[in-house]
């Protein structure tokens, strides 16, 4: 008798596992005939819409973007994520991700799985998180962000107050915007788009019409904290950046100059002797310790009211960085972040004492937020 009940339970066990996988055979069967059926009416209508191909858009991409939940001590967190890859990584935004907690992710099929959290950077608000399933993953393909063209239309993807699997499109308002990063750091080659983003969409996937991930949804500028047309994406060329970093070591390595600057204004260029047409970045203190005083990069030494605020002016006036021109403080960092690893060395150009000088500075590590 013994025997037999092992046998049965086996029986038993490999049913619910055939009723697993048909359950699983039937949802994938019932999105690919929504998909067909969706191609068949375009077929018939022709470019009658160009609306069209936005759900075009949706179809092929919908099953990669999932809704994440983290329970913490204080309550839930709710965000969006897309599948990276085969291996069950999923990007996510910092934000979404980084309080203490379960973390759940939700396929559109309705699966539930627990996920890990494999890497994280808080400078440019990214995360990788692990799930581990064989079916359900459908991995985006990761456009150029950096051939993007203001105008271009895109479409967001996400759970906006969680409501799965939502749509909007807009077009790119800007590139090369930034955002603030712990630490006074800021966020370099941000996207910015009027296509509606909301609590709920962070780290969702914004598209190209391609359908091609071009940027992650992460923030708004709102005085209500409900999207008013304005919201930022990190560009996917950072994400392609950064993820193999946070896949296979865990976080990522910032450039570190270990200084505080600012754009050289016509005020501050007047203050200081300066021609009035001088462009660049203002050195206004060094960080003790840091690469650029062991460099002999020198601060500010005078303070003086610009336009409504204390400067330190007088320190080195950065206006080139591997002989490419500096024309601001953003310049610097957009160079540092694109191009160059902690530990490489570079040349940078600058006015001293009105006198255009040479130096080269070892970069580091940026310290942890």
């Amino acid at each position: 008798m013994a025997y037999f009940v092992i046998d049965s339970n086996l029986q038993i066990s490999k049913l619910n596992r055939d009723v697993e996988v048909l359950q699983f055979q039937l949802s994938s069967a019932k999105y690919e005939i929504d998909s067909l059926r969706d191609a068949i009416r375009m077929q018939g209508v022709g470019n009658a819409s160009e609306s069209l191909g936005l759900t075009l858009i949706y179809n092929q991409t919908r099953r990669s973007v999932v809704l994440i939940s983290v329970t913490t001590a204080l309550g839930r967190v709710q965000g969006s994520g897309f599948v990276y890859d085969l291996e069950g990584r999923i990007i996510t935004n910092n934000h979404v991700v980084e309080e203490e907690g379960d973390i759940t992710v939700t396929f559109i099929d309705g699966t539930i799985v627990p996920a890990t959290r494999v890497g994280r950077d808080p400078y440019v608000d990214l995360a990788v998180i692990d799930v581990d399933v064989d079916d359900c993953l459908s991995p985006l393909n990761l456009g150029n962000s950096s051939e993007l063209l203001v105008g271009e239309q895109v479409v967001a993807i996400g759970n906006p107050f969680g409501l799965a699997d939502s749509m909007t499109t807009g077009i790119v308002s800007a590139v090369s915007r930034q955002m603030e990063a712990p630490g006074n750091y800021a966020i370099v080659d941000v996207i910015q788009t009027d296509a509606a983003i909301n609590p709920g969409n962070s780290g969702g996937p914004l598209l190209n019409m391609r359908g091609e991930v071009v940027g992650m949804n992460t923030a708004i500028l709102s005085e209500t904290r409900q999207f008013s047309g304005i919201g930022f994406a990190i560009p996917s060329d950072t994400i392609r950046r950064e993820v193999p970093s946070l896949i296979e070591n865990g976080s990522y390595q910032h450039p570190y100059l270990g200084i505080i600057g600012m754009d050289i204004t016509p005020a501050i260029a007047e203050l200081m002797g300066l021609d009035e047409g001088t462009k660049g970045a203002l050195v206004v203190e060094v960080v003790k310790g840091g690469p650029a005083e062991e460099a002999g990069l020198r601060g500010g030494t005078i303070e003086r009211a610009v336009e409504g605020m204390q400067v330190k002016i007088g320190g080195d006036v950065i206006i080139g960085v591997d002989g490419r021109t500096v024309r601001s403080f953003y310049d610097l960092v957009v160079y540092l972040e694109r191009y160059i690893k902690p530990g490489a060395t570079v040349k940078l150009t600058l006015i001293r004492d009105k006198s255009v000088v040479e130096l080269k500075l070892t970069l580091g590590v940026r310290p942890p937020p």
